[in-house]
């Protein structure tokens, strides 16, 4: 964030977003982990409970972590949307150059305002006893199921089409696109594994509540211990690993070595495109000056 402050303008406010949305991914899942625990539940799989049921004094504390494991997921996923928003932008200036261009970052707020209604309203629902505790997180499970599904699909299309954009305009200014390409490709690639593996969760995840509830009327035995653990160790090494991944992608610089074991940047004479934070400048607000056709 600090790096970003020279440049000014609209590429400090999204580099300030985009470190602040991982700082409050990583506090929210820190205060859950180094919570024991016993203080949520006294028990360690998903046992629901009703709202001010008497019988379950409890049942503020499980609603609390509830709340808290989807307002980080939301931190989380807002990440790739704030990513993905950005990606469209840049691309629909180059693909429609005389279309109407909305605000990105406008664009994203309101996004995320939806996904962060269904959380309200996830909770009020609650809060009113139209379901219990584990009609929370079922409504949080469909909902990132669906997300990491449309994750995977944009990022998919909208890096194809980066790259497309990225080498057309390389050639035509002679200067090296490589390394732009390469850390697109990265995020393609660790966006997708992840969001696959997210959505391959979340719907295994509802679907074995489902069931269960509909022959049981319950899901308090719907998990044993090990299928626990798997899903958690899961979900959050997931987690863990693409925040790593993406600060390590996007404060690296992608050389090129020739034969000679020489690095290089650039190929056949062409210049290098400079290097900014978050994926470069063509991704966070408008192609640098020295792509432009």
């Amino acid at each position: 964030m600090s790096s970003s402050r020279s440049h000014g303008g609209a590429e400090t406010t999204v580099v300030t977003a985009f470190y602040s949305l991982i700082l409050f991914t990583a506090s929210l899942r820190t205060v859950w982990f180094v919570i024991p625990g016993t203080v949520w539940s006294p028990y360690y799989t998903p046992h629901a409970v009703m709202a001010f049921d008497p019988d379950h004094p409890y049942w503020l504390m499980e609603f609390f972590e509830i709340v808290l494991m989807g307002t980080g997921s939301l931190c989380l996923f807002s990440i790739f949307v704030l990513i993905l928003v950005y990606w469209a932008d840049i691309l629909k200036k180059y693909f429609y150059p005389g279309a109407r261009r909305s605000k990105p970052m406008v664009t994203f707020l309101v996004l995320v305002t939806v996904l962060l209604v269904i959380q309200v309203m996830n909770a009020t629902l609650f809060l009113f006893r139209y379901y219990s505790s584990e009609g929370m997180i079922l409504v949080n499970s469909i909902t990132l199921s669906l997300v990491s599904v449309v994750c995977v699909c944009e990022i998919t299309i909208f890096s194809h089409r980066f790259r497309t954009v990225l080498k057309t305009l390389g050639d035509i200014n002679q200067v090296s696109t490589e390394s732009q390409v390469k850390r697109i490709v990265w995020i393609t690639v660790t966006g997708n594994l992840f969001f696959f593996t997210r959505a391959f969760l979340e719907t295994i995840f509802a679907t074995l509540l489902v069931v269960y509830w509909h022959k049981h009327g319950t899901v308090d035995e719907a998990f044993s211990h090990k299928v626990w653990d798997a899903y958690i160790l899961l979900k959050h090494w997931s987690e863990l690993s693409i925040l790593g991944l993406m600060l390590y992608i996007l404060q690296s610089r992608f050389t090129n070595v020739d034969e000679g074991g020489a690095s290089t940047n650039g190929s056949n004479g062409y210049q290098t495109v400079p290097e900014t934070d978050l994926c470069d400048a063509d991704l966070m607000d408008e192609a640098p000056s020295t792509l432009s056709v």
